[in-house]
């Protein structure tokens, strides 16, 4: 907030009253920047899903947020912010046999436990390691439990993956090391088919909020990001 004192000038130029101006700034992201969600540093703009401050085990180190499951303190984190259309860049890497996720459009709520009660998910997996792997729409880049991957374009664990997410007026696109994997639009019929076909159809609000969160899962295993990068759209 600025204060900003002005004068009155007469047509012969002599002070005739002085007024205070009380100015409020608004700073707003143009929509073609692209915001840090992650400093490199520190946890800041993040916080515990329906808690505080990120648990112990999430940490900020070497310019990566890393999960580790052998702290004590886990659970999965999501941003300060919610976002509606937008345009998601971020790497990941999954340890040996490890199983993790980014969800987005998360409502936040006492009355929601957990962040994939509302949020859909890109997974994030070992496939050639973790059980989830057998289940074909649960694989790395899958838009988890609904649509495979038009493509397998996942590295091995311990290599990293660049993945993006595209959300733009119900339009969904998922890319995976630079191919389009998932294309799909939200909140139509046919979107509404595919929930009451997947393992969500109970779960009233999932996949019907059009603006949220975007969260890391802790899925209890080792998983790295880095580069997580935001455009409104």
């Amino acid at each position: 907030m600025t204060m900003a004192a002005g004068l009155m000038i007469g047509c012969s130029g002599q002070k005739t009253e002085e007024t205070t101006v009380e100015e409020v700034v608004v700073e707003e992201t143009p929509k073609d920047e692209w915001i840090k969600l992650f400093d490199g540093e520190s946890l800041a703009g993040w916080h515990k899903y329906n808690d505080g401050a990120p648990g112990k085990s999430w940490k900020a180190e070497n310019g990566e947020l890393i999960f580790d499951p052998s702290g004590e303190d886990g659970g999965d984190i999501v941003t300060d912010e919610e976002y509606d259309n937008f345009h998601l860049k971020y790497e990941w890497k999954i340890s040996q046999n490890g199983n993790s996720g980014l969800i987005f459009f998360i409502h936040e709520s006492p009355e929601i436990q957990r962040t994939y009660q509302t949020g859909p998910e890109m997974q994030v997996l070992d496939n050639d390691g973790h059980p989830d792997a057998k289940i074909i729409s649960h694989r790395a880049g899958d838009l988890y439990d609904l649509i495979v991957s038009s493509e397998e374009t996942v590295k091995p664990a311990g290599e990293w993956n660049q993945a993006e997410i595209i959300a733009d007026n119900g339009k969904l696109t998922l890319v995976l090391n630079g191919v389009n994997v998932v294309e799909t639009t939200m909140w139509t019929p046919e979107w509404e088919a595919m929930i009451a076909d997947s393992k969500f159809k109970d779960m009233e609000a999932w996949g019907t909020y059009k603006k949220g969160r975007i969260g890391l899962q802790d899925h209890g295993d080792e998983v790295h990001f880095r580069n997580i990068l935001l455009k409104k759209l």
